[in-house]
């Protein structure tokens, strides 16, 4: 049964929930144009309340083009914030100031409205105070709208909306980006007002990995908001709001509005803007499996089951970083099993670490698997490791001296794989992260995993043209142990026949 509502219980529910507040803000401005609701407007506006409330204090929402995100987060919100607290103080910036004077514009327009001024009537705007990128309430609040690199010399708020921070067609530029981070690091964040109870909120599609919201998603204070186009997997969000709490569902390969843009759509502009930019944009994955020189279906399979089957031996291949900060690259090795030509990734280590700490890793590693080669890049900190290690009888310790740059070393060494002779585990903790950056290489954010199994590829090929025949190694004749004359199909070991088989070859 339909609920009807009277204007002054209508009135009430416009400023109790942002939802039907974006909605109804919509039309003010866009008389002319049908407002299409979804459920991921719904999910929005339960997050930005959530802000305003001050349970989150860091949001990021990453949405398709055209899905109404500006209008929410950049007109209505601080509008609404206003209604009710106006003193609040807001920063909002975008990647130019034509697109911030635009949103500023429709947000000031909006609260110059005769709906908006009957809902709130304890918000005015100050006479004469009503600049288009600085308006200000009666109570000393404002909204503020900046370019992303402008001067905010003497300015603060307690709440900062990024919007857009970055053009689609700088999103591949290096400078551009960083130039982005830093403004954001050294500039916009020391704005506000309060470090403890300020809110920023980032609104944008994915346009790069290292964009800005791949430059703080790591850090556990941001809480994320991801809508894909199109689902990868299944999805539920709940939600609290005025009328009770919401529970969306949504199953893989379902799209995200299909009232806007149904699959068929979507599958058209995915031909149009490519793949790669699809994938940022429209999917807010900005490196598609299978985007890179790598592709996911290259990698054969092996079970994950210990013990491990009978390798000729095993190497290690470490890409050691320079310094243990936040900002520099990780400390990795790759293990690697060898079998008729065939190479076999054991484990991968992944780590910030200081010097000291580094070199202890390399010894536990290389106790833990018994490397016959341990390869290490003669660079930066690889070259006082690789002296060290050598001295203090780590004799397994090869130097590696690339002759070519990590892309086209990486280049080398994809036929190795796409002719089937890697393999990975069927099961590993590490095994997603390590696929999503070998086939983003090199459009990804890191590339020490990447650089590692390059070197250890690069390397095999090169030692495989000549190595002899192990079962010819060494003076004279050895004791073959047992359990190496077992038939082929028995061909997992125990620990101990592992590490039997090791010692046996002096590995």
């Amino acid at each position: 049964m339909e609920m009807l509502l009277t204007p002054s219980e209508y009135n009430a529910l416009l400023r109790q929930d942002l939802y039907a507040f974006i909605q109804r803000s919509f039309y003010e401005l866009n008389p002319q144009t049908e407002f299409l609701p979804n459920w991921h407007i719904e999910v929005i506006a339960a997050e930005l309340e959530k802000c305003r409330s001050g349970e989150t204090k860091r949001l990021i929402i990453n949405v398709p083009p055209r899905s109404l995100k500006s209008h929410c987060a950049s007109i209505a919100f601080p509008a609404f914030l206003l209604g009710h607290n106006p003193s609040t103080q807001i920063i909002c910036a975008s990647y130019g100031q034509q697109l911030a004077d635009k949103l500023a514009s429709d947000c000031r327009s909006l609260m110059m409205s005769d709906w908006y001024r009957n809902l709130f009537p304890g918000t005015r705007l100050a006479i004469g105070r009503q600049a288009l990128n600085h308006f200000m309430t009666t109570k000393n609040g404002f909204r503020l709208s900046t370019s992303v690199g402008g001067s905010l010399t003497g300015q603060g708020a307690d709440l900062i909306i990024i919007d857009d921070p970055l053009k689609p067609d700088e999103a591949l530029s290096d400078p551009q980006r960083k130039a982005v981070n830093e403004w954001y690091d050294h500039t916009l964040v020391s704005r506000l007002n309060d470090k403890n109870k300020g809110c920023i909120i980032l609104v944008m599609q994915r346009l790069h990995e290292d964009d800005l919201v791949g430059h703080l998603v790591n850090n556990k204070d941001w809480r994320e908001l991801r809508f894909p186009a199109i689902a990868e997997q299944d999805d539920c969000h709940l939600v609290e709001t005025p009328l009770g709490p919401r529970e969306f569902r949504r199953k893989a390969g379902e799209v995200l509005h299909a009232d806007r843009e149904p699959l068929a759509v979507l599958e058209q502009m995915r031909g149009t803007s490519g793949e790669y930019h699809f994938a940022g944009q429209y999917q807010q994955a900005p490196s598609p499996r299978g985007g890179g020189l790598v592709k996911t279906e290259w990698f054969k399979n092996h079970p994950s089951v210990i013990p491990y089957p009978k390798f000729e031996f095993v190497f290690q291949s470490w890409d050691t970083a320079n310094k243990p900060t936040e900002l520099s690259d990780y400390s990795v090795y790759t293990t690697w099993g060898v079998k008729e030509k065939h190479l076999y990734l054991i484990n991968v280590y992944r780590k910030r670490v200081g010097y000291p700490d580094l070199k202890r890793a390399v010894r536990e590693q290389a106790d833990l698997f018994g490397p016959r080669t341990i390869l290490i890049e003669d660079k930066a900190s690889g070259t006082q490791l690789i002296q060290e290690l050598v001295s203090e009888g780590i004799h397994a310790v090869k130097k590696y001296e690339p002759t070519m740059d990590k892309i086209m070393r990486m280049h080398s060494v994809t036929s190795t794989i796409e002719n089937g002779f890697v393999h990975l585990p069927d099961q590993a903790a590490w095994l997603a992260e390590y696929l999503h950056e070998l086939t983003s290489f090199p459009n990804g954010k890191y590339d020490d995993q990447a650089d590692s199994t390059s070197q250890a590829l690069d390397w095999f090929k090169q030692e495989s043209t000549n190595r002899p025949d192990p079962f010819l190694i060494g003076s004279g004749p050895r004791q073959i142990p047992s359990f190496l004359m077992r038939p082929v199909s028995q061909d997992l070991w125990s620990y101990d026949e592992f590490w039997s088989y090791n010692k046996f070859w002096g590995y």
